[in-house]
């Protein structure tokens, strides 16, 4: 896992990963200031060292001296072995209100130079205006197309229209059938102003220089569609952004780039609280990034890179999110035995645990209330799968990192009948007194297609503060929380019967933060 700082005082913004090599690159902001470019390396996508930042705001007087914002990486077409990098500024010169889009070019991911750019230093005094490209200086060039702006009459370009601010940003290049693509999150310019979030389209019609087209996607609902992806998989396309209004990343699908982009049921790649995704392609696959907010209305604090998730393609064309293949590695010792010795949680119920230890199965029995069964061992970081099968018409759940002793812990619920997970931390507030004693918080609920007809598998990964529940091998529940750390393991029954095996609980290393990395 990965974050800013344990200070407090900065944190990350939108992240891209790009895989070249055998090793994960990740570029992301630093908020709250925007000042810089982040880069960080990974050989596994779990352990991030820091390296030189990509780059910096401009001089005073540059369209890019406010700010940096979101940023795409990819190869270059017109230059085998070479990068690009598109990323939106914000200029002093307009106080920051209109978005645009510039180009910075490396050849080995490391180094950058910013594009020339057709624009006017407006600093009077400033001496740099004729200075080479770099990290931070992006030369003056009549012929340049960047920054690139948002165009009429496709989109909103005037300070007058709409928010009074010009969106246009988080560009995402797509190359496909020898045809380059930009996108970016804009605004049409008519209709509710809150409802005109949309993707638009640019093509790169020579190197470098692009022409505007109407919107990808309007679908008259969101305010804007942020962070867009573009993908294809096995000729379908999808078009993948962040929801601000709910704080959820959603996809869309379409046959090609003309058709338009049709929804599923469920549309929801990941659930509240991560955002700003960007997709990745490495050895296995693709693959999804992003941060996860622990606040979503004060996302300048606190962010962090949670693991990657993998996303399949089901065979109805729906896209799925499945757990990192990377924990493997993260294994240190079996703890399946351990899972076998039962201890009730509440001792005064009438539940029964039946073990069948040639079987390697369990069968949780409890017909009144609420009854939890922990498991013998005590872990911090593991990761726990098991098949499970219902009977009757309760409730059933997992309970992790608990204290036997005050019963404080995580609580995660599941809902079999109508497909529903809710993980809440549960816990004493000792410094509280009376009603306020109890700390009752729901951190995020998930959800699935039930089906009641076959046993489903599950998998509960606790990683740090990082929390992931799959079910059918699909992702629902995906945060960060730092209320418990350590503590039993098990499994809970409501008025119902539970058949469980297939049990593996494996105890895995514990994650290392940028921070650490930096002080070794």
């Amino acid at each position: 896992m990965y974050h800013e700082s344990d200070s407090g005082r900065k944190t990350m913004g939108d992240v891209d990963v790009v895989y070249h090599d055998g090793v994960y690159h990740l570029f992301h902001l630093v908020l709250p200031n925007h000042d810089f470019i982040a880069h960080a390396v990974s050989d596994d996508g779990l352990a991030w060292h820091r390296v030189e930042n990509a780059l910096f705001i401009g001089h005073p007087g540059a369209w890019d001296d406010s700010m940096l914002w979101t940023m795409h990486v990819s190869p270059n077409p017109y230059k085998p072995g070479s990068w690009r990098m598109f990323y939106t500024g914000l200029s002093q010169h307009d106080n920051g209100l209109v978005q645009r889009l510039g180009m910075a070019t490396s050849d080995d991911l490391y180094q950058w130079v910013k594009a020339p750019v057709r624009w006017v230093n407006q600093c009077k005094r400033c001496r740099v205006t004729n200075a080479p490209a770099s990290l931070v200086n992006a030369p003056y060039d009549e012929e340049s197309h960047f920054p690139l702006e948002s165009p009429a009459p496709y989109y909103e370009s005037k300070l007058s229209e709409g928010r009074r601010w010009i969106s246009w940003r988080d560009p995402f290049y797509y190359h496909d059938e020898g045809r380059g693509w930009l996108l970016a999150a804009a605004r049409v310019p008519d209709g509710p102003v809150c409802r005109r979030g949309c993707v638009s389209l640019l093509e790169e019609v020579a190197e470098n220089q692009f022409e505007s087209h109407p919107s990808l996607f309007h679908p008259g609902l969101y305010d804007d569609i942020e962070v867009p992806n573009l993908m294809k998989l096995r000729g379908e396309r999808y078009l993948i952004g962040s929801i601000r209004e709910d704080a959820k990343i959603r996809y869309w699908h379409a046959a090609d780039l003309e058709k338009p982009w049709a929804n599923f049921f469920d549309n929801v790649l990941l659930p509240k609280g991560n955002y700003a995704g960007r997709i990745c392609f490495d050895d296995h696959g693709p693959m999804i990034w992003n941060f996860y907010s622990h606040d979503i209305t004060r996302r300048t604090v606190k962010n962090l890179l949670p693991p990657p998730k993998r996303i399949r393609q089901l065979s109805d064309g729906q896209l799925q999110v499945a757990s990192f293949e990377g924990f493997d590695q993260q294994i240190k010792s079996d703890a399946t035995p351990e899972v076998f010795q039962i201890s009730k949680m509440l001792t005064d119920k009438d539940g029964s645990a039946e073990v069948n230890h040639d079987a390697g199965s369990i069968r949780l029995r409890n017909d009144y209330g609420f009854q939890a069964f922990l498991f013998g061992a005590t872990v911090n970081c593991f990761r726990f799968r098991a098949r499970l099968d219902m009977q009757g018409n309760g409730k059933c759940g997992l309970v992790f990192r608990i204290d036997p002793e005050s019963q404080d812990g995580y609580f995660l619920s599941l809902d079999m009948y109508r497909g529903v997970a809710q993980l809440r931390s549960w816990r004493t507030d000792n410094s509280a007194t009376g009603e306020h004693m109890m700390s009752f918080d729901t951190l995020q609920a998930g959800y699935w297609r039930s089906r009641l007809d076959r046993p489903c598998e599950i998998r509960l990964v606790a990683y740090g503060s990082y929390i992931e529940f799959s079910i059918d091998h699909r992702i629902v529940i995906s945060l960060a929380d730092q209320t418990f750390s350590e503590g039993k393991i098990g499994i809970y029954v409501e008025s119902a019967c539970l058949d469980i095996d297939q049990i593996h609980l494996e105890q895995m290393q514990r994650p290392v933060t940028a921070d650490e990395t930096l002080a070794q």
